[in-house]
């Protein structure tokens, strides 16, 4: 059955809005954990949009699954990274004016920079994993920086309008977790999946945990945080 690894970047979103304290997405990060999720993910921005500092070092003294820390393929992040050692990391693309990650990360564009970082954190001893688009050259290229997983980004498939365009980019997800796996790469998927379209990529054999945030923070908001991780879990199970 594969893992659901809860994002809670956007309980933080909310708390920045009025520069407060609430919500604390250490909290929501226990509730989550409490309503079976197997994982946590933060993504650490170079801007601060949302994730701070200090939330990430708390979280790894209390998260008591696995803590998943997205971040940029920078220098100041793998030195944030390797002091913090969370359980793994995923390097993502970063845009500062984005407002969630567009695509995937270009690792065949930048194999000489990503290897750099990749081996700076195993050399710590952490786990990483490369978020990129279901495409071949980018799994090889991933291969070939020393990562151990891709997470397969699934937002071109959540964002298709027509079911027929739906179709084609599941295909394309299925392909790529076939080549990842005969690399022997790990594979994980996320972006744009909610509680409607999940289903036929939670079927796709290969694929170990699914990352996801935006629909299980705007589920919790109605719901409450464990009731909506608890529904996510047995959708995807």
């Amino acid at each position: 059955m594969p893992r659901l690894n809860v994002n809670i970047d956007h309980v933080a979103t909310v708390r920045q809005a009025r520069g407060g304290n609430e919500p604390d997405p250490v909290l929501a990060a226990y509730l989550s954990e409490l309503g079976g999720a197997h994982g946590i993910v933060v993504h650490l921005r170079e801007d601060r949009r949302h994730i701070q500092d200090r939330d990430v070092r708390i979280l790894r003294e209390t998260v008591r699954t696995k803590l998943n820390l997205e971040m940029a393929a920078t220098d100041e992040m793998a030195a944030i990274a390797r002091e913090i050692k969370p359980d793994m990391v995923t390097l993502v693309p970063e845009n500062r004016k984005e407002l969630t990650t567009e695509g995937g990360l270009d690792v065949a564009g930048n194999s000489k920079g990503v290897s750099r970082t990749v081996k700076a954190l195993r050399d710590a001893g952490i786990f990483v994993s490369l978020f990129i688009d279901p495409d071949t050259e980018q799994i090889r290229a991933a291969k070939s920086t020393g990562a151990e997983m891709v997470e397969i980004h699934t937002g071109a498939y959540a964002e298709a309008g027509k079911d027929s365009e739906r179709e084609k980019e599941l295909r394309k997800i299925k392909k790529a977790v076939r080549k990842a796996s005969e690399l022997g790469l790990r594979v994980s998927a996320g972006h744009g999946l909610n509680y409607v379209n999940s289903g036929p990529v939670a079927l796709i054999e290969g694929i170990e945990e699914f990352n996801i945030g935006h629909s299980i923070v705007s589920r919790a908001l109605m719901v409450g945080f464990e009731n909506a991780v608890r529904e996510m879990v047995i959708l995807i199970g």
